[in-house]
């Protein structure tokens, strides 16, 4: 019985790792940056914790209303809307969504990431706290967890199998 438990907990834990590694790991081997989302400028379409998939686009092809990425410094990456676009000076105006007013400086296209595809809410969370103390203690955790289920088995089944023979033994008397 434990080893079936411990089966089921581990195949579930396996699962549920490969599906996070399918999700962080596919979109970036199709050429996508990860972006997550760390205030609430964008909310509440991106709300904070929020994974976003950006990929390179050619400036002259965005429109008013799409979401892009773009340096504001060397350090700092931010995540808005298109509200303008100037092709002669070839810059768009942002702004965030849940901001009153556009971002004080035009973007000029060459400080341009690229152009929101798709999301994930709350998987940017992940992203955010990997690299983190708590995020390395919670990945060595779930190893350890892992590694646990795969040899409780066998250091409980000799004492539970001769439980068993001991029973079988009462009953046959």
């Amino acid at each position: 019985m434990l080893k079936r438990i411990c089966g089921i907990l581990s195949g579930i834990i396996v699962l549920a790792l490969a599906v996070l590694a399918g999700l962080l790991i596919i979109p970036k081997l199709m050429g996508y940056e990860e972006m997550a989302v760390l205030t609430g400028s964008m909310e509440p379409k991106y709300p904070v914790g929020t994974l976003i998939f950006v990929k390179e686009a050619d400036p002259n092809t965005l429109e008013v209303g799409d979401v892009i990425t773009y340096h504001l410094d060397s350090n700092t990456v931010v995540t808005h809307r298109i509200v303008e676009i100037d092709k002669e000076g070839q810059t768009v105006t942002t702004k965030g969504d849940a901001n009153n007013a556009n971002d004080g400086n035009p973007v000029p296209y060459s400080e341009i990431v690229g152009k929101e595809h798709f999301k994930i809410p709350y998987l940017g969370y992940v992203s955010m706290n990997i690299k983190t103390p708590k995020g390395i203690l919670a990945v060595c955790v779930v190893l350890i967890a892992m590694i646990l289920l795969t040899f409780l088995p066998e250091i409980f089944s000799p004492e539970e199998e001769e439980a068993l023979k001991t029973k079988r033994r009462k009953r046959r008397k």
